[in-house]
């Protein structure tokens, strides 16, 4: 048995995980990421024609939540590995914290915006289009809800779920160390047995649940956690040239359906799917073509993009890497900046030079603030190591 498939099966690896550098593809993946985000929270935008979801099963959404998992993993799995369970424990607690505080602050501030577009344009409908009537028509219970994280407006639903996730990350982890398979094995047990009962947390007002239902969302953030847990013992991925072959079968197979308007197989016995594939996949319940697909683009990524590739290090990949190193703070803005957007768009009756405008001008400030907030983490730290450096040498 190989020491990849020993590794999966049993967990064998050094206590305290290596320490790797930071892997430069999740910060530009995930930079990347943000932007399609911010893109699709538009409708109706002509450039969201070409975002992946209209090539692929998974979307954005998917890519994000895998990528929290591994960066989970670096950033609180190898102190767990070196300081105990229970001091990384109480890290976790703490960055759960601020993404709390970050959901409620977002939260207002969304509220303020879309209030003030009803004031100025004297258009209800945009209350319904982010779906925060219950915060004006009983503000009380509203405000109860969203502070348990149990009413939910639309665009405000990732950041509760990975709330949920990193809360559950020190089980996943500890799991993931024994066995990286179990772990899957529990993780997807976990995912069809709540989408096969109807499993999800409440949404209020009303009967429905979580947008991005955590029973089955699990699975995608622990499938990230066992692939940054084999990144933090130095686990390569073996080379299956079977695997890289199905791969690339599963991701032209996914842009032939999405790009297709009928089966564009000519195989009678694969109509009803192929349409089911076409009209839409249970995004909430995470349905599984979604898991193929992004497992196939996960596998893809990891057996050929190499950390030092020229397209991470370069300009671009540099812009990129510094939104992904400040994913809370470019997601809020991006939130704000496309709710802003929308409501643009609709008052100037999406114009297409208006469309092109709205969405280059978000991205070129989501890109400075990135920028901003790199220049501004080097520039106090150096101040923070300036005292020590000159005790040392006095």
């Amino acid at each position: 048995m190989s020491g990849f498939w020993r590794l999966m099966l049993f967990g064998k690896g050094p206590r305290v995980a290596a320490s790797p550098g930071r892997d430069l593809r999740i910060d530009v993946i995930r930079g990347l990421i943000l932007l399609v985000i911010f893109v699709n929270h538009m409708p109706g935008n002509v450039v969201s024609a070409a975002m992946p979801h209209n090539y692929g099963f998974s979307d954005a959404a998917d890519i994000f939540v895998l990528l929290a998992g591994i960066s989970a993993t670096f950033a609180y799995g190898r102190l767990i590995d070196q300081r105990g369970l229970l001091v990384g424990s109480l890290k976790v607690g703490a960055r759960i914290w601020t993404l709390y505080i970050a959901h409620l602050a977002l939260f207002v501030l969304v509220c303020g915006i879309v209030a003030t577009a009803v004031v100025r344009t004297q258009n209800a409908l945009y209350v319904e289009a982010i779906n925060i009537q219950p915060f004006f028509s009983d503000t009380p219970a509203a405000i109860v809800n969203a502070l348990g994280l149990v009413y939910q407006p639309y665009y405000l639903d990732i950041l509760p779920l990975y709330i949920v996730l990193l809360a559950a990350f020190p089980l996943i982890y500890v799991t993931a160390r024994t066995s990286p398979l179990a772990a899957l094995a529990v993780s997807v047990a976990i995912w069809q047995g709540a989408t096969h009962a109807g499993l999800n947390l409440p949404n209020h007002p009303g009967d429905g649940g979580w947008f991005f239902n955590p029973f089955a969302w699990q699975m995608l953030f622990t499938f990230g956690v066992v692939i940054g847990r084999l990144g933090l013992v130095g686990a390569g991925v073996p080379k299956l040239r079977l695997l890289d072959a199905a791969a690339v079968v599963v991701l032209v197979f996914a842009a032939m359906v999405k790009l297709s308007s009928g089966n564009p197989f000519g195989i009678a016995l694969m109509n009803d799917w192929i349409d089911s594939l076409q009209i839409g996949i249970d995004k909430t319940n995470l349905a599984w073509p979604r898991v193929a697909h992004l497992a196939a683009l996960a596998w893809l990524v990891l057996r050929f993009l190499r950390p030092d590739a020229g397209i991470l290090i370069g300009f671009s990949g540099r812009r990129l890497a510094a939104l992904g190193r400040h994913s809370l703070e470019v997601f809020c803005a991006g939130i704000v900046l496309a709710i802003a957007g929308q409501i643009i768009l609709a008052e100037t009756s999406f114009t297409l030079w208006v469309q092109l405008l709205v969405t280059l001008g978000g991205i070129t400030i989501l890109l400075g603030l990135g920028t901003f907030l790199s220049w501004y983490k080097t520039l106090t730290a150096r101040a923070a190591s300036a005292p020590r450096e000159q005790a040392a040498t006095a």
